[in-house]
């Protein structure tokens, strides 16, 4: 693949990534290990507050997610350097904040999966699991964490 293909298919998306955010307490923002890339958990971008069902619609949800997304990638982008030496993504986990009767998680995620699909293509497409939670850090409505196959040139990294 040729290099900064998929920065050009952001600007094409027109999505901007942010700095990285750093983690929120005492853990890593990513490790490396044998090739995969183990993302820590990322909310949406502003820290909004609240339940889907109850205080957000699905829609809203969905857009979290995508946010989130956006969150994951400036993090694989500060870990790589470049956004091409991820093969593929494996495996997305989504918490979603919600009040009981809330039964649209999986559409909630698909925010983040699409995404994914939209920025590596075929690549993006992954294994996930999405789960409902009673409360999550700061209130967050969703919270997500991902695994990805990545280029590494044998180390084994952890910031």
């Amino acid at each position: 693949m040729l290099a900064g293909i998929i920065e050009a298919r952001l600007a094409a998306l027109e999505i901007v990534l942010p700095q990285r955010s750093d983690p929120a307490a005492n853990y890593m923002n990513y490790s490396i290990v044998n090739g995969l890339l183990f993302v820590s958990g990322k909310g949406p971008s502003g820290h909004p507050k609240g339940k889907l069902g109850s205080d957000y619609s699905t829609q809203e949800g969905y857009e979290f997610a995508r946010q989130a997304g956006i969150e994951v990638l400036a993090v694989l982008k500060q870990a790589l350097g470049s956004l091409d030496r991820v093969n593929r993504v494996i495996k997305v986990q989504g918490l979603i904040n919600a009040c009981p009767e809330f039964e649209e998680h999986h559409l909630v995620l698909n925010g983040f999966s699409d995404l994914m699909q939209e920025v590596f293509g075929e690549r993006g497409l992954h294994a996930r699991s999405v789960m409902g939670a009673i409360s999550l850090r700061g209130n967050l409505p969703l919270v997500v964490d991902s695994i990805f196959e990545v280029e590494v040139g044998g180390e084994n990294i952890c910031v």
